[in-house]
C-alpha cells in the first residue's frame, strides 16, 4: 500500500481516470485497482530478479493490479508498474510476463517521462481483495461490495503514457540487458510482441491500449530479436514452480473476472486438478452457492492443508454466508500460515468485528474487539494508508466507546483516500476527545494542518490550544 508521500508522487504523474479522454496526446482509462495477496506475491517473486538487474531496488518498485480485460501495462508516478489483468491473462508463460515487467522497468530506469498534456481530476479507484469487493460488484450487489472492500486509496489522475519510438527501443534494449543479467531468457518478451505484431497496421482506435502507448513496429521487433537470440540465456526455461504459480494466478483471475459459466466450461467438473478445483470454488462463490464452494475448498484443503490462500478463500465464503465465527477460524489459520501478509490480518479483523456485531457487550465480545484492533494495527504497520483498515479500526473503537480514537481513525481513513475536508473535520472532532499533547492528539493536529485548513480552522486550533487542558 502506498504511503502518503508515495501517493502524492503517483498523483503528480497521473491523469483523470473517471472519464475516458480521447485526444492526440492524452488519454486515460478507468481504473479498478484490485488486491490479492497470492497474486501480488507471484508477480513480485517472478519480477524481483529482473527489477534488481535493471538497477532498481525491489522495495521501491510497487506493482498495481488493474481489474481490466484490456491488454495494457504501464509505469507511472515514479517507480510504479500497473498491470492489467487482461495482459496477465494473455501471457503464456512467466517469462512473457517477466519480459513485460523488464520493459516497464527499462522505462523507469531510463527516466522516460510522460508525454502529452496532464489533465487533472479526482478519482478514487478501490483497491479490492480478490473475491470480496470484486465479486460483489460483478455479481451486482453494491451493498455487499461496499461491506467487503478490503483496501482503498485516493489516486488522483493518471497520465497518458505515450512513449516515443526512441524510448521504446531504449526500453527494449534495457529489458534485454536486465533479462540476460538476471539469467532469464528474452524469448518471452519477443514472443509477446510477435503475438501482436499486426497491431502496427491498425488505427489507434482499434489497437490494444498497450500498443497505442507503446508503438510497435517490424524494425523494433527485429532489433529485439537480434539482441535476445544472441544472448547466452536465450534457451533458459521457466522452472516448474514458476509455471505452476503462473497458471494458478491466471486461473484465479479468470474465475474472479469472468462469468461463472465461463469458468465451469473451461474447468469442467471432470477435471480434478488443483487449479480446476480452485477455479470452480471461486465460480461457485460468485454464484452465491456457498455449500458447493465449500465442498471444493475442503477438497483443496485436504490435499493442501498449509495453503494460506485456500484458508483465506474459505474464510471469505463463510463470512459472506453469515458465519463469522467459522470465518474467524479460517482466517486465523491463514494468518498463522502467512503472518507477514497484512490483507490476511484485515480479513481476520473483519470476521472478529462481525461477530461482535452479532453479539453485544459481553467480555468475550470486547475481547474480540481488542483482538481486531490488534490485527488492524499490525496490518497498518505495513500498509500505513490502508483506508478500509482505518475504517474498521474506527468501527471497533466506536463499539468500545473510545470516541477520540474512533474519530482519529476515521480522519486517517479519509486522509488516506485524499478526502481532505472530511479528514480535517474528523480530526478536529478527535482533538476534542483526545488527551492534549498525547501522540494521538498530535497526529490529529498534523492531519488538520496538512488538510488545507482555512484561517478560521487555524484560529479555532489556536483557541483550543490556549483554552483546553487535558480531556
Amino acid at each position: 500500500m502506498a504511503s502518503p508521500k508515495r501517493v502524492a508522487s503517483i498523483v503528480a504523474g497521473l491523469l483523470s481516470a473517471t472519464t475516458l479522454f480521447a485526444g492526440a496526446q492524452a488519454h486515460a482509462q478507468s481504473l479498478n485497482l484490485i488486491r490479492d495477496t497470492e497474486i501480488e506475491e507471484t508477480i513480485k517473486k517472478e519480477s524481483t530478479p529482473v527489477i534488481v538487474a535493471s538497477g532498481l531496488r525491489p522495495e521501491d518498485v510497487h506493482f498495481y493490479l488493474v481489474g481490466d480485460k484490456e491488454l495494457n501495462a504501464f509505469s507511472a508516478g515514479g517507480q510504479n508498474i500497473f498491470l492489467n489483468t487482461g495482459l496477465i491473462q494473455e501471457t503464456d508463460s512467466p517469462n512473457q510476463l517477466i519480459g513485460v515487467v523488464a520493459h516497464e522497468a527499462g522505462h523507469i530506469a531510463g527516466g522516460h517521462l510522460v508525454r502529452g498534456d496532464i489533465q487533472r481530476a479526482g478519482m478514487k479507484p478501490f483497491l479490492l481483495t480478490m473475491g470480496l469487493g470484486v465479486l460483489a460488484a460483478i455479481a451486482g450487489a453494491p451493498d455487499a461490495a461496499g461491506a467487503l472492500i478490503v483496501s482503498s486509496t485516493q489516486m488522483g489522475a493518471m497520465g497518458a503514457m505515450t512513449y516515443s519510438r526512441v524510448q521504446e527501443a531504449s526500453a527494449d534494449q534495457a529489458a534485454a540487458n536486465a533479462l540476460e543479467k538476471s539469467g532469464e531468457s528474452g524469448k518471452g518478451l519477443l514472443e509477446f510482441f510477435e503475438n501482436y505484431r499486426y497491431q502496427e497496421v491498425f488505427s489507434d482506435g482499434r489497437k490494444y491500449e498497450y500498443f497505442r502507448d507503446h508503438p510497435l513496429s517490424e524494425d523494433r521487433i527485429e532489433a529485439l530479436r537480434r539482441r535476445v537470440e544472441a544472448a547466452p540465456h536465450y534457451n533458459e526455461v521457466d522452472t516448474p514452480e514458476m509455471v505452476a504459480a503462473h497458471q494458478i494466478m491466471k486461473a484465479k483471475l479468470h474465475a474472479f473476472m469472468d462469468a461463472p459459466q465461463q469458468t465451469f466450461i473451461k474447468y469442467k467438473e471432470t477435471d480434478t486438478s488443483f487449479i480446476a478445483r480452485y477455479a470452480r470454488a471461486i465460480a461457485y462463490y460468485k454464484e452465491t452457492e456457498p455449500e458447493k464452494a465449500l465442498k471444493q475448498i475442503d477438497s483443496l484443503l485436504a490435499d493442501n492443508p498449509n495453503n494460506p490462500y485456500i484458508w483465506e478463500l474459505k474464510g471469505q465464503v463463510l463470512l459472506e454466508s453469515g458465519r463469522p465465527a467459522d470465518a474467524e477460524a479460517a482466517h486465523r489459520r491463514s494468518v498463522e500460515l502467512k503472518p507477514d501478509a497484512p490483507l490476511l490480518r484485515i480479513n481476520l479483523a473483519q470476521a472478529l468485528i462481525a461477530q461482535q456485531q452479532q453479539g453485544g457487550t459481553s467480555l468475550k465480545d470486547i475481547a474480540r474487539l481488542d483482538d481486531a484492533i490488534g490485527e488492524l494495527k499490525h496490518a497498518l504497520v505495513t500498509e500505513q494508508d490502508n483506508a478500509v483498515a482505518f475504517q474498521m479500526l474506527s468501527q471497533a473503537y466506536d463499539a468500545k466507546h473510545m470516541d477520540g480514537q474512533a474519530r482519529l481513525a476515521a480522519a486517517e481513513a479519509h486522509y488516506a483516500q485524499g478526502e481532505l475536508r472530511d479528514a480535517k473535520a474528523f480530526a478536529m472532532r478527535a482533538r476534542e476527545k483526545l488527551t492534549k499533547d498525547s501522540p494521538e492528539w498530535r497526529r490529529a493536529t498534523d492531519i488538520i494542518l496538512v488538510s488545507a485548513p482555512t484561517q478560521d480552522d487555524l484560529r479555532q486550533l489556536a483557541r483550543s490550544d490556549r483554552g483546553a487542558g487535558d480531556n
